[in-house]
């Protein structure tokens, strides 16, 4: 007893618990072991034993989920989901074989014959039952049966339950080993049929097998036939993955081993530096079976009476989990991957309430004209049961009662209309005209083409006769001249003479005698046509010297008819901008006492600030000989055509 409990303690704490576990196993008060019949009373051989279980959890991963273990044997068989989701069930045989959704797929509802009996699977109607998917069997099974839940929606909730036929124990001699017991806790994870179990892969959901073997005892490792050992690292399993579908990914467990006997040994004998890096891979990397992604209903077309709503039902499949943050990648895949006859519906009929009623609030309106054809209104409007005044679409547009109609005033007449005489003759004395306006017009509308009245049009004009002019002076002006500018602005004049008119006998005086009249205009503006792009240029500088030659400059611009900078004007032409100017030589200094003070007086010159006092003092000279030279330099610049 003292050497099992000094080999215990070499072990590491995982194998030391199931070793314990396997030590009192051997040391029972009776001398039995736990599969011993004589340990225990044998049941009753008669009659049948229920057995029931539920399984719900909130959360779990996409995929595969085993959920209970039916024996061979068992009879009356029910899997029923007591909530509807878009979970399904699956099953499969102790040996692997999948019998119902089993490898991804999805089956047809329907009887499926398998381990000896009758299974017959139903999924109802999404939209129009509330109850689960269920698998049914009268039994018996000839093999064992594994349940699965393939989890797509959280919240699953599933209820099994059967029936095994009771049966007597015989005692035996010699105590019998079931091979199903293994030396250490080993867990059988909920995943794709086939796939490799690891140890450590334990969780809430998983199904835990313990065989233990009485007669083998552990080797003590503290006697070793090798008196200096080497250790090395070996993979020793994985995590469950994170998904059982759509690619997840699991940590990959190392351990410290002897190499001669490969017994697992405490991690500090090996080297931490040779410690694998590699922890996680891939796995589950087929797809996870595709399910219809139903989205909300829409608004109801109409706010009233008989309407629709529609919703969005695509088929996706998720390609990938992501453990880290409990997030899912999906796909949109076609149709048929989800099962055609199951897919929910798209469009319903709906009524929020019962429709409006229209209402006319006024008679007709008087017709729009008084003759020939106009139109007349009244006021519907459409008001709901409660009397509150709605849209017109709330209403039945195909009863609403006109608003607008045709009515006929009978033809209108047509007429000359004249304005008054004009008050004034146009001549101050002797012969002249007065005017009016003529238009043809209907009675109640514009003017209509003057050819569309009846009759002769009425005349415009009239003469009229200011009286005799006697002894009368006044301004006789001639025809306007040609316009300055053959494009672009220009300006026209006329002449002007003062005559004395003498009932008819005109003769020219001096302006003078007509300075008290009014005088009429000699000039005014005048565009022939526009000019286009051409050159502009401001007036020359002042020369940069008074004498002996100097050069002034202006600037010269291409712009069009709207004076906006142009790139369009002929090169060729180019005014010059710039000239020689001051060539005679210079002249000695009259007066002595006007002089420049600085050498750089001619500066001042072109920026014209001669007519400062002070710079015209310390450049005198300057100042002076460009102001006999050009008076009118100084004044500011301008720029010309």
């Amino acid at each position: 007893m003292a050497g099992l409990w000094q080999q215990l303690s070499s072990l590491r704490q995982g194998r030391a618990l199931a070793l314990l576990h396997f030590i009192c196993l051997l040391y029972l008060p009776s001398g039995a072991l736990p599969w011993d019949k004589k340990a225990s009373p044998p049941p009753s051989p008669e009659g049948f034993q229920v057995v029931k279980g539920n399984f719900s959890r909130i959360f779990l991963r996409v995929g595969y989920h085993k959920i209970a273990e039916i024996p061979a044997g068992a009879r009356n068989i029910s899997i029923q989901e007591t909530v509807k989701s878009r979970n399904y069930l699956a099953l499969q045989t102790k040996s692997g074989i999948s019998i119902i959704n089993g490898n991804w797929v999805i089956d047809r509802p329907g009887i499926i014959t398998a381990v000896g009996t009758q299974l017959t699977y139903q999924r109802p109607n999404e939209i129009r039952s509330r109850n689960g998917e269920s698998i049914t069997a009268p039994g018996p099974l000839t093999e064992d049966l594994h349940v699965y839940l393939i989890y797509q929606q959280p919240g699953p909730s599933v209820h099994y339950e059967y029936s095994m036929p009771l049966q007597n124990t015989h005692p035996t001699s010699e105590p019998h080993t079931p091979s199903d017991i293994l030396p250490l806790v080993q867990t059988v994870r909920p995943t794709d049929p086939g796939e490799e179990v690891n140890p450590g892969d334990a969780t809430k959901n998983d199904i835990i097998k313990v065989e233990l073997h009485p007669n083998r005892v552990p080797s003590d490792p503290s006697v070793n036939s090798n008196p200096h050992p080497t250790y090395t690292w070996t993979k020793s399993g994985h995590t469950a993955c994170s998904t059982t579908c759509g690619t997840g990914s699991r940590q990959v467990l190392w351990e410290c081993v002897e190499n001669d006997s490969q017994a697992s040994v405490a991690a500090d004998l090996c080297d931490p530096d040779l410690e694998p890096t590699n922890r996680e891979e891939e796995c589950n990397i087929q797809p996870c079976p595709a399910y219809w992604d139903v989205g909300e209903w829409s608004e109801c077309s109409r706010r009233c009476g008989p309407g629709n709503q529609h919703r969005q039902v695509i088929c996706r499949q998720v390609t990938r989990a992501h453990a880290v943050n409990g997030t899912e990648t999906a796909v949109t895949v076609g149709p048929e991957m989800c099962g055609l006859s199951d897919r929910p519906v798209t469009k319903s009929t709906c009524q929020l309430k019962i429709c409006s009623q229209w209402e006319i609030r006024s008679e007709w309106s008087p017709c729009s004209v008084p003759c020939g054809v106009g139109q007349r209104s009244r006021e519907v409007v459409c008001l709901s049961n409660q009397g509150d005044v709605e849209d017109d679409g709330e209403c039945n547009m195909n009863l609403k009662p006109e608003t607008l109609q045709n009515c006929d005033m009978g033809a209108c007449a047509r007429s000359w209309f004249s304005s008054l005489w004009s008050q004034r003759c146009s001549a101050e004395c002797g012969q002249g005209n007065r005017t009016r306006t003529t238009v043809c017009l209907i009675n109640h509308a514009t003017d209509l083409p003057l050819d569309s009245c009846d009759g002769e049009r009425p005349p415009e004009a009239t003469s009229c006769d200011s009286g005799p002019c006697q002894d009368r002076l006044e301004w006789y002006a001639g025809p306007w001249g040609q316009c300055s500018a053959e494009c672009g602005n220009g300006t026209q004049t006329r002449s002007l003479v003062c005559i004395f008119n003498n009932n008819g006998l005109m003769e020219v005086v001096d302006e003078f005698k007509c300075s008290s009249l009014p005088q009429p205009i000699t000039a005014q503006p005048c565009r022939l046509r526009p000019c286009g792009v051409q050159w502009y240029v401001t007036d020359w500088s002042a020369c940069s010297r008074s004498c002996n030659g100097g050069y002034r400059v202006r600037e010269v611009r291409c712009l069009a008819d709207n004076i906006a900078p142009s790139d369009r004007c002929d090169p060729s032409s180019t005014p010059e901008s710039q000239e020689e100017c001051n060539k005679q030589p210079c002249l000695a200094e009259i007066n002595p006492s006007c002089g420049d003070q600085y050498h750089n007086c001619m500066v001042v010159v072109q920026a014209r600030l001669c007519i400062y006092p002070y710079y015209r003092s310390v450049c005198c000279a300057s100042c002076s000989r460009a102001h006999k030279t050009y008076p009118n330099s100084l004044q500011k610049n301008h720029i010309r055509r």
